[in-house]
């Protein structure tokens, strides 16, 4: 059975989908791996390294796509490539299939079998499958980073022979995975931290990590979903949310968004009246760019000045730390495989089980996930 690894083509995209020493583990169970010529360059995992670790370097992309059993990315591939891929073949990659029914039309046609691993469910026995939240994780914390850059002052406090200096304020909005990746990042570069979040189950990992919660008074409605994402509230909810998040921004330095609702546009956290009423200098990073925004002005890809302030909107942030990305992605991978592969490294789909339904979105010219079912 081959297992194949294009280069990743997508703007922006530096990660690779295995590294060698997952490749060599792999192989140990009788795999064929196949990887395209600097496939993992851009992430400094060299060919050569590649054959060392067992698999065959690929030179003719045509080719890699016919041949693959099992064709793993971190992008879902074009819809050219996806032509190229034979009849009954798997794919795995981030799909994001509630935003691309054209994509998953075509896979359901050419009946491709397809998991997307943004759609591995947030239970404890697939966590070491989970690659949103180990991409999460680094966006978290590459986030702090930025703002620390973009800021125009220290982030600790400083005590100089000239006079002490306060430490630095920082808001982060959501505490999913990466919302509390960077509020551990902030704390460890000395900034004082506070974080908001609509789930209060989310409190006391927030508090453990040095945070003040910010708190909008009694919840009256269910805020999570059973995967442990926040919910979409309600107009009047979120309007008791901004007026909570205006008066904690005005004091901020910088402002860190990380709320996003699978298969929904952003959320809207920062509005503009808010941006207008911060301080000069004040940075604002929004993680959701590419899905809208968590703040009204935020432009994806770029970083704009507004009344003096910096709105950073960075697109696919893991990318940028590709070498670490690539090897915790390829793990998860790993851990997929291992679940779906036989002892004979045969994949076997028993949709009885929760992880395979769930991540599975086509399979034998049907769509498989519960979610698109149920849309």
């Amino acid at each position: 059975m081959i297992i194949a690894i294009p280069k990743e083509t997508a703007k922006h995209e530096k990660r690779v989908a295995l590294v060698p020493g997952t490749v060599d583990k792999l192989v140990e169970k009788g795999l064929d791996v196949h990887i395209e010529t600097d496939a993992g360059l851009a992430s400094n995992y060299l060919d050569e390294t590649y054959r060392e670790a067992g698999a065959s370097i690929a030179a003719n992309h045509r080719d890699l796509f016919a041949n693959a059993d099992i064709l793993i990315s971190i992008q879902t591939p074009s819809t050219e490539d996806l032509d190229k891929l034979k009849d009954g073949a798997i794919l795995i990659c981030f799909l994001w299939a509630l935003q691309n029914e054209e994509t998953v039309n075509q896979l359901k046609n050419k009946n491709i079998t397809a998991l997307g691993m943004d759609a591995i469910p947030r239970i404890s026995r697939a966590q070491n499958m989970d690659a949103l939240s180990s991409m999460s994780s680094i966006a978290g914390y590459k986030s702090a980073l930025i703002g620390a850059n973009e800021l125009d002052r220290y982030l600790p406090m400083m005590m100089t022979a000239a006079g002490t200096i306060a430490p630095a304020k920082v808001l982060v909005l959501g505490a999913g995975v990466a919302g509390l990746q960077a509020i551990a990042t902030a704390k460890r570069l000395g900034a004082v931290v506070e974080a908001f979040d609509i789930r209060p189950a989310v409190k006391e990992q927030v508090e453990s990590l040095g945070a003040t919660f910010v708190e909008i008074g009694e919840v009256n409605e269910d805020t999570e979903t059973e995967g442990g994402y926040a919910k979409e509230q309600t107009e009047d909810k979120q309007e008791r949310q901004r007026s909570v998040i205006h008066e904690h921004a005005k004091k901020s330095d910088i402002v860190i968004t990380t709320a996003l609702i699978p298969g929904k546009p952003a959320p809207l956290l920062v509005t503009e009246a808010m941006v207008h009423d911060m301080h000069p200098g004040a940075v604002i990073v929004d993680l959701a760019a590419e899905q809208g925004g968590n703040c009204a002005l935020t432009e994806a890809g770029k970083t704009i000045q507004v009344n003096e302030v910096k709105i950073v909107g960075p697109v696919n942030l893991p990318s940028s730390l590709a070498h670490h990305a690539s090897q915790l992605y390829s793990k998860n991978m790993m851990a997929l495989l291992n679940h779906l592969l036989d002892e004979e490294a045969k994949p076997v789909f028993d949709f009885e089980d929760e992880i395979t339904l769930k991540t599975t979105i086509t399979h034998q010219g049907e769509i498989i996930s519960p979610l698109l079912k149920d849309k």
